[in-house]
């Protein structure tokens, strides 16, 4: 596949699509650095299951230090955050890289060409807690080395990613039958789960204290999953951005509205009615152009490849303007109009809203990818529907849109969930482990005079 331009990365590597496998980034492979007190013995410690492990003690685990190296993917990464984010620095520790066995070889970082790839980063300056993701979108193991895996790391936790078992905009070729791709998904995050919880109980001769599971677009989907299919693991999670698979609401039954959109007013009242907000709307055009139509194909062949056979086919497409673009007929597409065979394969991997663990949820109201009002306030309805309530919060952050990265474009109408999302993680942990009740669900205000970029009160 041809690399994008890197004018476009900060649009087409939105959460929901790909960054890394439509570019590589050039990364030189450096050696490990000298040892840290700390860290001597840990090559000693192997994950269990691992089909292949590689160790290094670092100086800094951070991704301001990582950047550059070869244990950690800056383009992965790209569109993720805003500009001027600040992160901690100063984090020794052990990190390995390696990957489970698997059969599809999507995932070419670091030359293995394998999926199923991990990483596991292990702070001298540990609290005895673990942080478990999922890669968002298509994007691989490093995708939120910056968002989720500093913030983790700076406030003393192990942190674990998995590239979820398959990768890029051709991901819905993986597995036989519709619906394994993703299948794939929430096994190889619970996979990964089980197999750090070990690996840190060996590093540091203690089991962990606590374990959260957290992750953004995508990994907020697997978030909800996990808590819902394995609370044994988990002791909370947080959840930003994450996508709805429901039988009721999902990506197929508001993207092709999007797809059709036109332009006129006709079109954009039946956005409003899918959810689109009021107030978006100058978002709507860089989406048409690079969200929409490839997110509703890829995902449609996942769960439904004989509406088109011959779109997207054994590609999303072979150049950037393909692999954007819509199929002709997406446009038309009625999932409630689709045979059994499409809702069946849905029902494997929907949200039931059944939480037994503390989960808190943060949307954008701007979010021209996931709408709110579809994904996060339809979670919040399964939730409710099945009694769980008590332990869910959904925090809607005013200004907020699906990816950060495009704040820099229009940073008087768009605000970072970053720090909202710090925040959010806090009032987790302070929930779990001191008892202490987040706030109710509300609508987190933008502070006009504050640095959105860094700063966030998730308020009362």
């Amino acid at each position: 596949m041809s690399p994008l331009p890197r004018r476009v990365l900060p649009h087409l590597c939105g959460a929901l699509v790909l960054c890394a496998a439509l570019v590589l980034s050039s990364v030189p492979a450096v050696g490990a650095p000298s040892p840290p007190h700390g860290c001597a013995g840990a090559p000693g410690v192997r994950v269990p299951g691992a089909a292949h492990q590689r160790t290094a003690c670092l100086p800094d685990l951070t991704s301001a230090a990582l950047a550059g190296t070869r244990y950690t993917d800056t383009a992965d990464q790209a569109g993720l955050t805003a500009g001027g984010t600040r992160g901690p620095t100063d984090l020794p520790g052990t990190q390995l890289d390696g990957y489970f066995p698997d059969t599809s070889h999507t995932n070419t970082t670091h030359g293995w060409d394998h999926d199923a790839q991990f990483v596991i980063r292990l702070p001298d300056e540990w609290n005895g807690g673990l942080v478990v993701t999922g890669a968002p979108g298509n994007r691989k193991q490093y995708a939120t080395d910056v968002a989720i895996g500093d913030t983790a790391l700076a406030a003393g936790y192990a942190y674990a990613a998995t590239d979820k078992g398959n990768t890029g905009p051709d991901f819905y070729r993986d597995g036989d039958r519709p619906g394994d791709a993703l299948v794939e998904w929430n096994r190889r995050t619970t996979q990964l789960a089980r197999a750090a919880r070990v690996t840190v109980a060996r590093y540091y001769a203690a089991a962990p204290r606590r374990t959260y599971i957290t992750g953004m677009s995508n990994g907020g989907y697997l978030t909800r999953w996990q808590l819902e299919h394995h609370p044994e693991l988990y002791d909370g999670g947080v959840d930003w951005e994450g996508a709805l698979w429901s039988g009721r609401q999902n990506l197929l039954t508001a993207l092709p509205t999007a797809v059709a959109w036109g332009r006129d007013e006709a079109g954009a009242r039946e956005m409003y009615r899918r959810g689109f907000a009021r107030g978006s709307e100058f978002l709507w055009p860089t989406h048409r152009d690079t969200y929409w139509g490839l997110t509703q194909k890829i995902y449609r062949a996942e769960f439904d490849p004989e509406y088109d056979p011959h779109c997207p086919g054994t590609t999303a497409g072979s150049t950037p303007e393909e692999t954007a673009a819509p199929c002709p007929t997406d446009a038309r597409y009625r999932l409630d109009r689709r045979p059994a065979a499409v809702h069946r394969a849905l029902a494997r991997v929907e949200l039931t809203g059944r939480l037994t663990r503390p989960l808190l949820t943060l949307h954008g109201d701007l979010d021209a990818l996931l709408p709110r009002a579809t994904h996060a306030a339809g979670y919040a309805r399964l939730v409710a529907r099945a009694g769980a309530s008590a332990h869910h919060r959904l925090y809607t952050v005013q200004d907020g849109n699906h990816t950060d990265g495009l704040h820099d474009e229009h940073p008087d109408r768009l605000r970072p969930i970053l720090p909202c999302y710090r925040s959010a993680f806090t009032a987790l942990t302070a929930w779990v482990e001191h008892g202490t009740p987040p706030p109710a669900g509300h609508t987190v205000p933008r502070e006009r005079d504050a640095d959105p970029v860094n700063r966030c009160a998730l308020g009362s």
